[in-house]
């Protein structure tokens, strides 16, 4: 919603797996929120603080609010929870719909069909979304691989 926790947490830990992978530099990696509530500011410092402590650096990230041009930049959009699924669906030029899906689609061990948003819960709120959020981006950066490998052999 506001690109201050959940969104920047994936955008960090999936770019720490891109880099990990040595695809960092194949790949534009950004995080938006639907709403323009906290512009240009740095993710939640709880999201920052519960990140490092896996060994993510959140704190160049700084929110934004999903534009037009994310739509013809990005081959996936994708999104958190429901309702922001749905925000997205109606701001989405028809011809890109295709590109939008929810996190937890690529989840390879958790059974989630959203990441919750941690903003007004307690502290195991924010391991929770780190959780399926690690979770995710794995299943993510396979899919990724999967990709540029098929794009390579259909050169």
């Amino acid at each position: 919603m506001g690109n201050i926790c959940r969104s920047p947490t994936a955008e960090g830990v999936f770019r720490y797996l891109a880099q990990q992978a040595g695809l960092a530099q194949q790949l534009t990696i950004d995080s938006a929120g639907t709403h323009n509530y906290h512009p240009n500011s740095p993710p939640d410092p709880r999201s920052q603080q519960h990140a490092a402590l896996r060994g993510y650096d959140l704190s160049s990230l700084r929110a934004r609010q999903l534009n037009d041009q994310d739509f013809e930049k990005f081959d996936l959009l994708l999104v958190m929870d429901w309702d922001n699924l749905a925000l997205t669906e109606q701001r989405c030029p028809s011809e890109h719909v295709s590109k939008l899906r929810r996190m937890t689609e690529f989840c390879i061990k958790h059974d989630a069909t959203v990441i919750p948003d941690p903003y007004y819960g307690g502290e195991e709120g924010f391991d929770h979304v780190l959780d399926l959020i690690e979770d995710a981006s794995k299943g993510l950066l396979m899919h990724v691989q999967q990709k540029l490998q098929s794009n390579k052999r259909s050169l």
